[in-house]
Protein backbone atom coordinates (compact mmCIF):
# COMPACT_ATOMS: atom_id res chain seq x y z
CA UNK A 1 0.00 0.00 0.00
CA UNK A 2 1.36 3.41 -0.82
CA UNK A 3 1.25 6.43 1.75
CA UNK A 4 0.50 10.12 1.03
CA UNK A 5 0.41 13.32 2.40
CA UNK A 6 -2.93 15.53 1.99
CA UNK A 7 -2.01 19.27 3.17
CA UNK A 8 -3.29 22.25 3.14
CA UNK A 9 -1.87 25.84 4.86
CA UNK A 10 -4.63 26.14 7.84
CA UNK A 11 -5.12 29.33 9.80
CA UNK A 12 -7.07 29.69 13.04
CA UNK A 13 -6.49 33.10 13.97
CA UNK A 14 -4.19 36.08 12.71
CA UNK A 15 -1.48 34.89 15.00
CA UNK A 16 0.55 33.15 12.28
CA UNK A 17 1.42 34.64 8.93
CA UNK A 18 0.66 33.03 5.38
CA UNK A 19 4.45 32.96 4.89
CA UNK A 20 4.83 30.87 7.88
CA UNK A 21 2.34 28.72 6.97
CA UNK A 22 3.92 28.49 3.16
CA UNK A 23 7.13 27.59 4.87
CA UNK A 24 5.39 24.74 6.93
CA UNK A 25 3.68 23.57 4.11
CA UNK A 26 7.19 23.34 2.38
CA UNK A 27 8.45 21.13 5.53
CA UNK A 28 5.83 18.47 5.79
CA UNK A 29 5.81 17.74 2.09
CA UNK A 30 9.68 17.33 2.54
CA UNK A 31 9.26 15.19 5.73
CA UNK A 32 7.09 12.79 3.84
CA UNK A 33 9.20 12.65 0.44
CA UNK A 34 12.01 11.49 2.60
CA UNK A 35 10.16 9.16 4.76
CA UNK A 36 9.10 7.53 1.01
CA UNK A 37 5.47 8.97 0.64
CA UNK A 38 4.35 8.71 -3.21
CA UNK A 39 1.97 11.63 -3.45
CA UNK A 40 1.45 15.68 -2.07
CA UNK A 41 -2.14 16.38 -2.30
CA UNK A 42 -3.14 19.86 -2.09
CA UNK A 43 -7.17 20.86 -3.35
CA UNK A 44 -8.78 23.99 -3.88
CA UNK A 45 -10.75 26.49 -1.61
CA UNK A 46 -11.67 29.82 -1.89
CA UNK A 47 -12.22 32.67 0.69
CA UNK A 48 -11.45 30.90 4.07
CA UNK A 49 -8.72 30.80 5.99
CA UNK A 50 -8.60 27.14 7.11
CA UNK A 51 -8.42 25.96 3.93
CA UNK A 52 -5.84 27.97 2.12
CA UNK A 53 -5.32 26.83 -1.78
CA UNK A 54 -7.17 29.51 -4.18
CA UNK A 55 -5.02 27.20 -6.78
CA UNK A 56 -3.24 24.12 -6.07
CA UNK A 57 -1.06 24.70 -9.05
CA UNK A 58 1.53 27.54 -7.74
CA UNK A 59 2.16 25.18 -4.49
CA UNK A 60 2.77 22.73 -6.35
CA UNK A 61 5.06 23.85 -8.95
CA UNK A 62 7.03 24.81 -6.19
CA UNK A 63 6.87 21.80 -4.97
CA UNK A 64 8.05 20.92 -7.98
CA UNK A 65 11.32 22.47 -7.94
CA UNK A 66 12.07 21.29 -3.95
CA UNK A 67 11.52 17.94 -4.51
CA UNK A 68 12.85 15.21 -6.99
CA UNK A 69 10.86 11.45 -6.15
CA UNK A 70 7.48 12.58 -4.56
CA UNK A 71 4.33 13.40 -7.02
CA UNK A 72 2.61 16.62 -7.37
CA UNK A 73 -1.23 16.04 -6.67
CA UNK A 74 -4.39 18.44 -7.64
CA UNK A 75 -6.59 17.04 -4.56
CA UNK A 76 -8.83 17.95 -5.99
CA UNK A 77 -9.71 20.98 -8.89
CA UNK A 78 -12.85 22.25 -8.66
CA UNK A 79 -14.50 21.15 -12.27
CA UNK A 80 -17.08 23.88 -12.38
CA UNK A 81 -14.48 26.71 -11.79
CA UNK A 82 -12.46 25.73 -14.23
CA UNK A 83 -12.18 25.88 -18.68
CA UNK A 84 -11.10 22.30 -20.22
CA UNK A 85 -8.23 24.16 -21.93
CA UNK A 86 -7.14 26.05 -18.55
CA UNK A 87 -7.23 22.51 -16.78
CA UNK A 88 -5.33 20.39 -19.40
CA UNK A 89 -2.72 23.26 -20.28
CA UNK A 90 -1.86 23.87 -16.53
CA UNK A 91 -1.72 20.50 -15.40
CA UNK A 92 0.40 19.04 -18.37
CA UNK A 93 2.44 21.90 -17.52
CA UNK A 94 3.42 21.34 -14.04
CA UNK A 95 3.80 17.73 -15.48
CA UNK A 96 6.61 19.66 -17.45
CA UNK A 97 7.96 21.22 -14.63
CA UNK A 98 7.93 18.75 -12.25
CA UNK A 99 9.63 16.00 -14.97
CA UNK A 100 6.11 13.90 -15.13
CA UNK A 101 5.13 13.92 -12.01
CA UNK A 102 1.84 15.35 -11.54
CA UNK A 103 -1.30 13.42 -10.57
CA UNK A 104 -4.73 14.90 -10.85
CA UNK A 105 -7.42 14.99 -9.10
CA UNK A 106 -11.03 16.59 -10.03
CA UNK A 107 -13.98 17.43 -7.96
CA UNK A 108 -17.68 18.55 -8.27
CA UNK A 109 -16.95 20.78 -5.67
CA UNK A 110 -18.97 20.77 -1.80
CA UNK A 111 -19.40 24.18 -0.23
CA UNK A 112 -22.00 26.41 -1.74
CA UNK A 113 -20.07 29.51 -0.22
CA UNK A 114 -17.48 29.21 -2.78
CA UNK A 115 -20.63 28.51 -5.80
CA UNK A 116 -21.51 31.56 -4.31
CA UNK A 117 -18.72 33.08 -5.25
CA UNK A 118 -17.70 31.62 -7.90
CA UNK A 119 -19.80 30.32 -10.16
CA UNK A 120 -22.86 32.73 -9.46
CA UNK A 121 -24.35 31.32 -7.26
CA UNK A 122 -25.19 27.81 -9.15
CA UNK A 123 -25.84 25.14 -6.60
CA UNK A 124 -23.41 22.68 -5.94
CA UNK A 125 -25.29 19.56 -6.36
CA UNK A 126 -25.24 20.43 -10.08
CA UNK A 127 -21.31 20.80 -9.86
CA UNK A 128 -21.18 16.97 -11.35
CA UNK A 129 -22.03 18.12 -14.83
CA UNK A 130 -18.95 19.84 -14.97
CA UNK A 131 -16.76 17.19 -14.18
CA UNK A 132 -18.76 14.07 -16.24
CA UNK A 133 -17.76 16.81 -19.26
CA UNK A 134 -14.45 17.67 -18.31
CA UNK A 135 -12.92 14.90 -18.00
CA UNK A 136 -12.92 13.16 -21.65
CA UNK A 137 -12.35 16.59 -23.11
CA UNK A 138 -9.04 17.35 -20.94
CA UNK A 139 -7.56 13.85 -22.05
CA UNK A 140 -8.65 15.03 -26.06
CA UNK A 141 -6.72 17.76 -25.10
CA UNK A 142 -3.40 16.08 -24.03
CA UNK A 143 -3.83 14.25 -27.34
CA UNK A 144 -3.42 16.58 -29.89
CA UNK A 145 -6.05 18.63 -31.44
CA UNK A 146 -9.72 18.80 -29.99
CA UNK A 147 -12.98 20.38 -31.08
CA UNK A 148 -15.94 20.52 -28.69
CA UNK A 149 -19.51 21.29 -28.88
CA UNK A 150 -21.12 20.42 -25.52
CA UNK A 151 -23.48 21.29 -22.97
CA UNK A 152 -21.30 23.47 -20.78
CA UNK A 153 -18.37 24.62 -22.79
CA UNK A 154 -17.75 24.95 -26.73
CA UNK A 155 -14.53 26.01 -28.71
CA UNK A 156 -12.85 24.92 -32.14
CA UNK A 157 -9.90 23.14 -32.86
CA UNK A 158 -7.96 23.64 -29.83
CA UNK A 159 -4.88 21.46 -28.07
CA UNK A 160 -3.14 21.72 -25.19
CA UNK A 161 0.43 23.62 -24.95
CA UNK A 162 2.42 22.07 -23.16
CA UNK A 163 1.95 18.67 -23.76
CA UNK A 164 2.53 16.71 -20.25
CA UNK A 165 5.69 14.09 -20.07
CA UNK A 166 3.87 11.11 -19.28
CA UNK A 167 -0.11 11.84 -19.35
CA UNK A 168 -1.36 12.19 -15.41
CA UNK A 169 -3.34 9.79 -14.31
CA UNK A 170 -6.44 11.43 -13.13
CA UNK A 171 -8.60 10.60 -9.87
CA UNK A 172 -12.14 11.67 -9.28
CA UNK A 173 -13.83 12.20 -5.98
CA UNK A 174 -15.90 9.83 -5.71
CA UNK A 175 -18.69 9.08 -3.22
CA UNK A 176 -22.17 8.04 -4.46
CA UNK A 177 -22.40 4.82 -6.71
CA UNK A 178 -22.87 6.82 -9.58
CA UNK A 179 -19.29 9.27 -9.32
CA UNK A 180 -17.73 5.59 -8.81
CA UNK A 181 -19.33 3.88 -12.12
CA UNK A 182 -18.27 7.05 -13.87
CA UNK A 183 -14.73 7.36 -12.87
CA UNK A 184 -14.09 3.70 -13.39
CA UNK A 185 -16.09 3.92 -16.84
CA UNK A 186 -13.44 6.47 -18.03
CA UNK A 187 -10.42 4.81 -16.35
CA UNK A 188 -9.99 7.08 -13.64
CA UNK A 189 -8.67 6.44 -10.19
CA UNK A 190 -10.87 7.03 -7.23
CA UNK A 191 -10.25 8.87 -3.85
CA UNK A 192 -12.93 8.57 -1.27
CA UNK A 193 -13.26 10.04 2.27
CA UNK A 194 -15.21 8.49 5.08
CA UNK A 195 -14.97 11.87 7.12
CA UNK A 196 -16.23 11.35 10.66
CA UNK A 197 -17.88 7.72 9.91
CA UNK A 198 -16.15 4.38 11.06
CA UNK A 199 -14.47 2.15 9.37
CA UNK A 200 -17.99 0.38 7.68
CA UNK A 201 -18.04 3.34 5.88
CA UNK A 202 -14.94 2.48 4.14
CA UNK A 203 -16.54 -1.36 3.41
CA UNK A 204 -19.33 0.73 1.72
CA UNK A 205 -17.20 2.73 -0.52
CA UNK A 206 -14.99 0.01 -1.14
CA UNK A 207 -18.33 -1.97 -2.03
CA UNK A 208 -19.40 0.67 -3.99
CA UNK A 209 -16.05 0.93 -6.00
CA UNK A 210 -16.37 -3.28 -6.75
CA UNK A 211 -19.53 -2.96 -7.81
CA UNK A 212 -17.98 0.01 -10.81
CA UNK A 213 -15.13 -2.69 -11.64
CA UNK A 214 -17.80 -5.51 -12.15
CA UNK A 215 -19.98 -2.74 -14.39
CA UNK A 216 -17.30 -2.32 -16.34
CA UNK A 217 -15.10 -5.62 -17.12
CA UNK A 218 -13.02 -4.11 -19.65
CA UNK A 219 -11.58 -1.52 -18.06
CA UNK A 220 -8.57 -2.02 -16.11
CA UNK A 221 -9.09 -1.99 -12.46
CA UNK A 222 -7.80 1.68 -11.37
CA UNK A 223 -6.31 2.65 -8.01
CA UNK A 224 -8.59 3.71 -4.77
CA UNK A 225 -7.26 6.02 -2.55
CA UNK A 226 -8.53 6.07 1.32
CA UNK A 227 -8.49 9.59 2.80
CA UNK A 228 -8.51 10.16 6.46
CA UNK A 229 -7.69 12.55 9.22
CA UNK A 230 -4.84 10.99 11.04
CA UNK A 231 -3.10 11.98 13.98
CA UNK A 232 -0.65 9.32 15.91
CA UNK A 233 0.47 9.44 19.21
CA UNK A 234 3.59 7.66 21.36
CA UNK A 235 2.74 4.62 23.24
CA UNK A 236 3.75 6.19 26.00
CA UNK A 237 1.52 9.05 26.18
CA UNK A 238 -1.95 6.98 26.92
CA UNK A 239 -4.34 10.31 26.60
CA UNK A 240 -2.26 11.86 23.40
CA UNK A 241 -5.26 10.78 21.44
CA UNK A 242 -7.45 13.62 22.94
CA UNK A 243 -5.38 16.14 21.33
CA UNK A 244 -5.99 14.84 17.97
CA UNK A 245 -9.57 14.04 18.71
CA UNK A 246 -10.30 17.67 20.09
CA UNK A 247 -8.52 19.36 17.35
CA UNK A 248 -10.19 16.82 14.72
CA UNK A 249 -13.56 17.55 16.19
CA UNK A 250 -13.06 21.31 16.03
CA UNK A 251 -11.90 20.89 12.24
CA UNK A 252 -15.24 19.29 11.61
CA UNK A 253 -17.25 22.35 13.84
CA UNK A 254 -15.60 24.59 11.12
CA UNK A 255 -16.65 22.49 8.24
CA UNK A 256 -19.99 22.40 9.51
CA UNK A 257 -20.08 26.73 9.68
CA UNK A 258 -18.93 26.80 6.36
CA UNK A 259 -21.06 24.33 4.82
CA UNK A 260 -24.14 24.86 6.33
CA UNK A 261 -23.60 28.83 4.64
CA UNK A 262 -25.69 30.55 7.79
CA UNK A 263 -23.07 32.97 8.07
CA UNK A 264 -21.17 35.55 6.62
CA UNK A 265 -17.33 34.70 7.00
CA UNK A 266 -15.49 37.72 8.32
CA UNK A 267 -11.95 38.21 7.08
CA UNK A 268 -12.13 34.79 5.87
CA UNK A 269 -12.61 33.69 9.16
CA UNK A 270 -15.97 31.76 10.91
CA UNK A 271 -16.09 30.17 13.82
CA UNK A 272 -16.69 26.53 14.65
CA UNK A 273 -20.46 25.53 15.64
CA UNK A 274 -20.55 25.53 19.35
CA UNK A 275 -20.52 21.92 20.72
CA UNK A 276 -23.49 22.33 22.13
CA UNK A 277 -25.02 21.67 18.05
CA UNK A 278 -23.73 18.07 18.57
CA UNK A 279 -24.67 17.18 21.90
CA UNK A 280 -26.91 14.55 20.11
CA UNK A 281 -24.24 13.72 17.43
CA UNK A 282 -22.34 10.52 18.57
CA UNK A 283 -19.87 11.03 16.11
CA UNK A 284 -18.50 14.37 17.64
CA UNK A 285 -18.02 12.75 21.10
CA UNK A 286 -14.43 12.13 21.41
CA UNK A 287 -13.96 8.42 21.67
CA UNK A 288 -15.94 8.18 18.53
CA UNK A 289 -13.86 10.54 16.77
CA UNK A 290 -10.54 8.32 17.73
CA UNK A 291 -12.56 5.13 17.00
CA UNK A 292 -13.98 6.63 13.16
CA UNK A 293 -10.68 8.79 12.23
CA UNK A 294 -7.38 7.66 12.37
CA UNK A 295 -6.15 8.40 15.63
CA UNK A 296 -3.65 6.13 17.51
CA UNK A 297 -0.39 4.57 18.27
CA UNK A 298 1.83 3.03 15.66
CA UNK A 299 0.75 -0.32 16.57
CA UNK A 300 -3.17 0.73 16.43
CA UNK A 301 -2.91 2.58 13.48
CA UNK A 302 -0.80 -0.20 11.58
CA UNK A 303 -3.48 -3.00 12.46
CA UNK A 304 -5.91 -0.63 11.13
CA UNK A 305 -3.99 -0.18 7.93
CA UNK A 306 -3.44 -3.89 7.34
CA UNK A 307 -7.04 -4.31 7.62
CA UNK A 308 -7.77 -1.33 4.70
CA UNK A 309 -4.61 -3.42 2.71
CA UNK A 310 -6.45 -6.08 2.76
CA UNK A 311 -9.88 -4.62 1.93
CA UNK A 312 -7.83 -3.52 -1.72
CA UNK A 313 -7.13 -0.06 -0.29
CA UNK A 314 -4.45 0.92 -2.90
CA UNK A 315 -3.13 4.13 -1.01
CA UNK A 316 -3.93 5.83 2.20
CA UNK A 317 -3.31 9.05 2.22
CA UNK A 318 -2.47 11.11 5.77
CA UNK A 319 -5.08 13.74 6.00
CA UNK A 320 -2.53 16.32 8.03
CA UNK A 321 -5.54 19.04 8.19
CA UNK A 322 -7.03 18.92 12.02
CA UNK A 323 -5.93 22.62 13.42
CA UNK A 324 -3.37 21.56 15.52
CA UNK A 325 -0.16 23.91 15.74
CA UNK A 326 3.16 22.63 13.21
CA UNK A 327 4.84 21.10 15.76
CA UNK A 328 2.40 18.61 16.55
CA UNK A 329 1.55 17.59 12.80
CA UNK A 330 5.80 17.39 12.44
CA UNK A 331 5.17 15.02 15.46
CA UNK A 332 2.79 12.91 14.54
CA UNK A 333 4.06 12.85 11.06
CA UNK A 334 7.24 11.87 11.96
CA UNK A 335 6.13 9.22 14.08
CA UNK A 336 3.78 7.65 11.12
CA UNK A 337 7.43 7.52 8.82
CA UNK A 338 9.12 6.12 11.31
CA UNK A 339 6.98 3.60 12.87
CA UNK A 340 3.84 2.88 10.96
CA UNK A 341 5.22 3.63 6.84
CA UNK A 342 8.10 0.01 7.82
CA UNK A 343 5.77 -2.18 8.37
CA UNK A 344 4.60 -1.97 4.87
CA UNK A 345 7.72 -2.10 3.03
Amino acid sequence: MKFSLFVHMERWDEQVSHRQLFEDLTELTLMAEAGGFSTVWIGEHHAMEYTISPSPMPLLAYLAARTTTIHLGAGTIIAPFWHPLRVAGECALLDVISNGRMEVGLARGAYQVEFDRMAGGMLAASGGAALREMVPVVRKLWEGDYAHDGELWKFPLSTSVPKPINTPPIWIAARDPDSHNFAVKHGCNVMVTPLMKGDEEVVDLKNKFDTALANNPDVPRPQLMVLRHTHIHAEDDPDGWQVGAKAISRFYRTFDAWFGNKEAPVNGFLQPSPESKFAERPEFQLDNIRKNTMIGTPAEVIERLQYYQELGVDEFSFWCDNSLPHHEKKQSLKLFIDQVVPAFR
